[in-house]
Formats: C-alpha cells, structure tokens, sequence
C-alpha cells in the first residue's frame, strides 16, 4: 500500500475522531501571542472529551502555555502546536514488530478480549509478516470458541499458510507446543499465536496463559518473543482498563490498537502512550486485509489535530 493511500484511510478513519477535537479547538480563537488560562483550560477539556486522558492533555496544556504564537492564537497555530505535542507522546512508543530480533522462530502471543478484533488482527499481521517475505504460521489457541478456530483456518487458507489447531475445548497448551515444534522443523519466522479472550475469570485465563508460557519456555527459553495486546478504540477509556489487567495477566509488551474507523475516540491511542509507555506496534482502521499498517506517530499526530497529513 503506498504512503498516500495510508494516508487517506487514516484521514478517513479518524474522522470522527478529529471532528470532536478540532471543533472544540475552533472556539479558542484570539489576536494574543499567547493561550489565556481559560483559553488553556478550555482546551485542557477539549483533549480530555476527546479520549486523550487528563494526563496527556495536562501534559499539552502545560507544553502550549510556555508557547508564543508569533501571529497571534488562531486555529491553526494550535492544531500545529497540538500535533507537535501529540507526536511527542507517540514517537517513544511507535515499535514495529520485528521478527529478526530472535532465532527462528519469533513467537507473537496475542492476547485481547473476545470481540476486540484479536483473531482479524492476527491474520493481517501475518499478512504484514508476508510483505516482508517471511514465512508465518498461525496457532489456533482459542481452543474455547468453534469460531475462533474456524475463522483462523479460514484465514490460513486465504493467506495460504500453515495454521496448527486442537479440537474445541481442548489444551491451549498443547496446541502451542504441536505449533512450535511443526515451526521449528519448517524453518518458520513467525509463529503467531490466538488466545482465549475470557476475563471474566481472570484467574482461569492466567493459569491459562502461565501455562502456555511454561510449554514455551521448554522448548525456546525467550518465547514468546512478543505478548501483543489487541485493543478496540471503540471502547475508549475502557481500554485503559484491559491494559491494566492484561498486564497484570499476562506481562502485555506492545499494542495493536484496531477499529480506528468510525469512531470518535481514537485519542484513547494517546492516552495509552503517556499513561503505560508500551509499544504501539500497528494500528486498524478497516475491515479488509490491508487495513493494518505500522505504526506511525508523526502522521497519527497531524490526523487527530486536523492538520493535512
């Protein structure tokens, strides 16, 4: 996909996202070099209305207090200014996976509550890994749901690569270790790797995922390389809260933020970034194989304060 064309379905996806800011910055109008503290207070809602959290937008109230606009407080100043500050959040934390990083074969957890888009998301990071010619092979570790399993394979097979899967209501962990053996013989890269998405027994989804971590460990002392949290931005703030238990559950290492599109709280991308500092590896904003790209801070950055991308 070229960098136009990603730039577009960004524009496109956040949309709603950048309205909701923008039209709260429009009102912040005014000839001085400088924001006035009602000015700055107004704006320090704006952000927050618009799922960036209170710790980022205190963070960008402060940082546009201490700036002078030399023509004056107009509205493109200050979306200038919000999207130089917006891309100072992201840029630490913008990681793209990168599967070379260990001995074959790098293995990607992924993690994330049922309906979060976790079983999608792992089909288009394969197909991510694929554009870069690696070799990639799927594991069906959401033994719990028929449909997971059945929605991999169907994946697998448009993508044309390997999938290892059990039987409904079966082992996670031995479908792990049939996966990480087959991917060791076949010489494969990546070995991503679906998991049940059931917090509302966390208890049973960590004794789950230490166990999956214990059969890991036997046969490749780093694995898994990567514990990615799938995320939904369509659930705002709420998100923040499935980084927390995720983290506590399962040692999360990096995000993928998906549906993007259609929603009006994309900011929570944000307010991920400055309140837990994990890797945001790559961000959705579609339904189709393609919409899944690299994170890119600087261009997310203009698309949420409405500067042209």
């Amino acid at each position: 996909m070229s960098a136009d064309s990603w730039s577009d379905r960004l524009l496109g996806g956040f949309a709603k996202t950048t309205d909701r800011l923008t039209g709260n910055i429009a009102g912040l109008l005014g000839g001085a070099s400088r924001l006035s503290e009602d000015q700055l207070d107004d704006l320090e809602d704006a952000l927050i209305l618009s799922d960036l959290g209170p710790r980022a937008a205190a963070r960008i109230r402060e940082r546009l207090a201490a700036t002078r606009f030399e023509n004056g407080v107009d509205e493109t100043a200050i979306r200038e200014a919000v999207a130089q500050e917006i891309a100072a959040i992201l840029r630490p934390v913008a990681k793209p996976l990168d599967v070379t990083a260990f001995p074959r074969p790098h293995v990607v957890l992924v993690i994330g509550v049922n309906g979060s888009g976790k079983t999608t998301t792992i089909a288009k990071l394969a197909h991510l890994f694929q554009e870069q010619d690696y070799a990639v092979m799927l594991a069906a570790g959401d033994t719990f749901r028929a449909a997971a399993i059945g929605q991999l394979g169907v994946w697998a097979d448009r993508l044309g690569v390997p999938i290892v899967k059990g039987p409904e209501g079966g082992d996670p962990a031995s479908v792990v270790f049939d996966a990480v053996k087959a991917a060791t013989d076949k010489g494969t890269d990546a070995l991503i790797v679906d998991t049940a998405g059931r917090l509302q027994n966390k208890r049973e989804l960590m004794d789950e995922l230490a166990k999956i971590r214990r059969v890991l460990g036997r046969l490749n002392p780093a694995a898994p390389h990567d514990v990615v949290l799938v995320l939904d931005a369509t659930n705002g703030q709420n998100a923040l809260a499935q980084i927390e238990v995720f983290r506590e559950v399962a040692g999360v290492t990096g995000l993928v933020m998906t549906k993007l599109d259609g929603t009006a709280r994309g900011g929570v991308l944000v307010a991920a970034a400055e309140q837990y500092g994990l890797p945001i590896h790559a961000i959705g904003v579609g339904e189709t194989i393609d919409d899944l790209r690299p994170f890119d801070p600087d261009l997310v950055a203009r698309v949420i304060a409405g500067v042209a991308a």
